[in-house]
């Protein structure tokens, strides 16, 4: 086991609320329980010392390669040698997974193809991100890792010998050609953690299982276009990284892993963002997936009647799980951080910024397709959503923090004005649409003159572009969403024009930058790579503005990127390696946002040749 696998070489498994990353030499580096945003339980990924992992290795003479059973999340580490071919079978069984559980199951099947294969274990958890020490129990039965408020059980079923080592334990398994052995590790928070005994038909059952309902949900799938695998795999990746019981999604599985080796722009990322979420709900009715759309409306209707923030804003930008809008930031100054990228931080103090852009996303999702998800707006809701609407008329026009979350001070960002041109437009939209009550009058004179604002200072004659705040010439990716939304036309000559500023500023190779840190301080140290949904939000735009060859181009590029098994992290490095926290959900959901804009132009240009 290398100290640190790069971000890259890894797969993820989970059981849609919570979610382990296997790195592709077998070793599970990251697990929290019970839940995504509950304390790690394997944090490797983030100190090889004290983060606790479960490591399985093999007598191979290579390099271990890794894939995923086909549409499905079952994650498979093949070990070749010229003794025999050995496989790793991970998964993590989907049980009721609408109802919030604190037992969850990991499961590990050893399967020999040919020859003989002896592989080794390590199981060394490391409770409460590495801070909670543990007691090992070591029965006939079932080997226990107990710890205060959480507990760890090591089942096996075949001729599996373990050892203890301290409190973890080692185990050692030689298999030959078609024979079958397994562990499961449970986790939970009960003082009595129960278990039911381990068997081959279990472990097969659970198998099965897990393998019908990921068939079962991708059946689902309408997509039938020209990049179905890295589409299904990114639906499939969405899915993962949705908390089942309360729908929401988080903006990645992981924490604390750095935009920049060995920089501080390191963050909590399990957490599930209002803009983030909001525009999945495009990618996720394109895909046919009704079902996750309307959970995630309800979640963040939810949250707008509730109207429960700490910022004191009608909504926040970010929120745990179930909605709680509680989110310190503190420090874990115990870990050294991703190849010494520190500080590792858990929470995340960016929840109480002032991020206007965000009722821009909340009504696109909730305007977004809705004869296709409901009959008309609940009466209570849309009461909500308007008097939000009322709110931001008198709201709307302040310097905030922006969609980045820099932490240099609020300024007049032109896509925070965009999105709430969006929030009104829609609002509008809706209340024509269905006959709801509202003061459309106020709404529609804000659209507007939030658009004439727009025109007139964030737009830079001397950049003949649209720029990232008023009255300056800094350019920012941000503003390809401008003619998703119906903002401008994709063919304005205005937007052109900022396309091709981009392009000569942004763009490198097809892939895009956020913005250049240098030439608008955001109040952090150290650089960044470029940003993987701005690089699939690019294909976007070059699709609807007719530019196909240039369009297609660059999304088969940008797919080249994607790791051994089809996952994005949320930037790729100067020398082609993933940055930050992984897999990241609004790559992903880009990527399907961009694929199917992409399909959908192409096949309208191949109707007109015809």
């Amino acid at each position: 086991m290398r100290r640190y696998a790069p971000i890259e070489n890894h797969g993820l498994v989970g059981d849609l609320q919570t979610a382990a990353l296997v790195s592709s030499e077998g070793t599970v580096d990251w697990l929290c329980a019970p839940r995504f945003d509950s304390p790690s339980v394997f944090a490797s990924i983030l100190d090889h010392e004290h983060g606790g992992y479960f490591g399985v290795t093999a007598d191979s003479t290579g390099p271990p390669v890794q894939l995923y059973l086909q549409d499905t999340a079952i994650l498979v580490t093949r070990f070749l040698a010229e003794e025999g071919v050995g496989e790793v079978i991970d998964f993590m069984p989907v049980d009721r997974p609408e109802q919030a559980a604190d037992t969850h199951r990991l499961v590990r099947v050893f399967r020999v193809a040919r020859g003989r294969v002896r592989f080794s274990l390590e199981c060394r958890p490391r409770f409460d991100y590495g801070r909670a020490a543990h007691r090992l129990d070591m029965g006939e039965d079932a080997i226990r890792f107990e710890s205060t408020g959480a507990r760890a059980v090591l089942q096996s079923a075949g001729p599996l010998r373990w050892s203890r080592d301290g409190d973890d334990v080692t185990g050692e398994l030689t298999l030959g050609q078609d024979e079958l052995a397994a562990v499961v590790l449970t986790l939970g928070t009960s003082q009595d953690l129960r278990v039911a005994p381990v068997g081959a038909g279990q472990i097969r059952e659970l198998f099965e299982r897990t393998r019908d309902f990921w068939h079962g949900w991708m059946r689902r799938s309408t997509y039938d276009g020209r990049w179905q695998d890295m589409v299904n795999r990114s639906a499939i990746t969405l899915k993962l990284l949705t908390y089942a019981p309360t729908g929401a999604p988080v903006a990645a599985a992981t924490m604390g892993l750095p935009e920049q080796i060995g920089g501080g722009r390191n963050w909590d990322y399990r957490y599930t963002w209002v803009r983030d979420g909001s525009l999945s709900v495009g990618a996720l009715l394109g895909l046919g997936h009704v079902d996750e759309a309307v959970a995630f409306r309800r979640w963040l209707g939810d949250r707008i009647r509730a109207g429960r923030t700490v910022s004191g804003e009608p909504l926040q930008i970010m929120y745990r799980i179930d909605g709680d809008p509680e989110l310190p930031e503190e420090v874990l100054d115990h870990f050294e951080g991703y190849r010494g990228s520190a500080p590792v931080r858990v929470g995340n103090g960016a929840a109480g910024q002032l991020q206007l852009d965000i009722y821009g996303e909340a009504a696109l999702a909730l305007a977004q397709s809705v004869d296709d998800v409901a009959d008309v707006p609940p009466y209570d809701g849309w009461q909500a959503l308007a008097g939000v609407l009322d709110w931001l008329v008198k709201a709307w026009d302040r310097p905030d923090e922006g969609i980045w979350e820099t932490r240099g001070g609020q300024k007049d960002f032109t896509y925070s004005r965009l999105m709430c041109w969006a929030a009104f437009d829609r609002g509008v939209r809706m209340a024509q649409r269905y006959a709801r009550p509202a003061d459309t009058a106020q709404w529609i004179t804000a659209r507007d003159d939030i658009l004439r604002q727009v025109m007139e200072r964030g737009w830079s004659p001397k950049r003949q572009a649209f720029v990232q705040q008023y009255d300056d010439t800094t350019l920012d990716a941000s503003l390809l969403l401008m003619p998703q939304v119906g903002f401008v036309s994709a063919n304005d000559p205005r937007w052109l024009s900022t396309l091709q500023a981009m392009e000569q500023e942004l763009v490198s190779d097809s892939l895009v930058h956020r913005y250049d840190p240098a030439a608008s301080p955001d109040g952090l140290r150290g650089s960044e790579g470029t940003f993987s949904l701005c690089s699939f939000l690019y294909v976007d735009a070059l699709a609807r503005s007719g530019q196909l060859g240039p369009a297609r181009y660059a999304f088969d590029k940008m797919l080249t990127y994607a790791n051994h098994a089809g996952l994005f992290a949320e930037e790729i490095g100067p020398t082609g390696e993933q940055l930050g926290n992984f897999p990241q959900a609004f790559t992903h959901l880009a990527l399907i946002t961009a694929a199917l804009s992409l399909d959908r132009q192409m096949n309208r240009a191949t109707r007109v040749a015809a």
